[in-house]
């Protein structure tokens, strides 16, 4: 039997130009691997030049960043099972009763099979990173670049590092079977209202979303029910999102509970025939 000839594609047995590489032969223009590798020649050596970074703070370039920030992470988290976010005040003190909430209700969490998943700082973050760990659990920290000194706390197994808010957000968001908020500041409640945001815009199922300590959160609930019901800007459905506890057994009870439930499911409408 003949040889194949890659290049034989008509009956003359004739090579078909590549008209896209032989661009570099038509015009003269350099090819894109020299290019790439040409970097700029200096008159007398220098050891470093600021000015040859100035590319990597362009738009372009972050968006390169931005895209192997989301596959560093997606590679890291690529194994994890079911998992629960758990967020709450870097600022709460290992002695305050929240700390010891939140590490009681991650240690059921775990002991139930559920990785644990939090900022991976200090506070609540820790708290819930040390009830997971101390349970035989997988404890997942993903820390964000601030302007203070950053430290990821020593209970984490897997540690993940971002420079980008909506990076983080998301991987909080698509690896959770539910999430249980304890009392905390701007970053507590904007973690609150994505997660709710994205549950009501049926971006992501219905997990659950709990809040711990009644006391601290009435104040905000009191407002949700008056104004932002009664004048129309959210259905009374909406506020079967959230449930509020006092208790480290009944949160984790509504997040083991909905997941043998599999409560996010649905019901199909009914069709009606005409």
């Amino acid at each position: 039997m003949a040889d194949t000839e890659p290049n034989v594609t008509n009956g003359n047995h004739k090579p078909i130009p590549n008209v896209s590489l032989s661009r570099t032969a038509r015009t003269g223009e350099k090819m894109e691997d020299e290019l790439l590798l040409q970097r700029p020649r200096l008159n007398t050596p220098v050891a470093r030049v600021a000015s040859q970074a100035e590319f990597t703070h362009t738009d372009p370039w972050r968006v390169l960043r931005i895209t192997g920030e989301f596959v560093h992470a997606f590679d890291a988290l690529a194994e994890v099972g079911s998992a629960v976010t758990i967020f709450g005040s870097a600022r709460t003190d290992r002695n305050d009763p929240m700390y010891q909430a939140a590490r009681e209700v991650a240690g059921l969490l775990a002991k139930a099979g559920f990785a644990v998943i939090t900022g991976g700082g200090p506070g609540i973050m820790e708290a819930a990173n040390r009830g997971a760990k101390e349970a035989g659990g997988l404890s997942i920290g993903c820390n964000i670049e601030l302007p203070h000194e950053q430290s990821v706390n020593s209970y984490v197994d897997i540690s993940i590092n971002f420079r980008y808010f909506f990076c983080r957000k998301t991987m909080f968001m698509k690896y959770a079977e539910g999430f249980v908020l304890f009392p905390g500041g701007f970053g507590t409640l904007d973690e609150l209202f994505e997660a709710l945001t994205l549950i009501q815009t049926k971006k992501i199922q219905q997990f659950p979303v709990v809040l711990f300590g009644t006391a601290y959160w009435k104040g905000l609930f009191d407002w949700i029910r008056n104004p932002v019901l009664t004048e129309g800007k959210i259905d009374a459905g909406d506020l079967d999102l959230v449930q509020i506890t006092d208790s480290p057994e009944e949160a984790a009870s509504i997040l083991i509970k909905c997941f043998g439930d599999q409560c996010w499911i649905r019901p199909e409408k009914k069709v009606v025939n005409p």
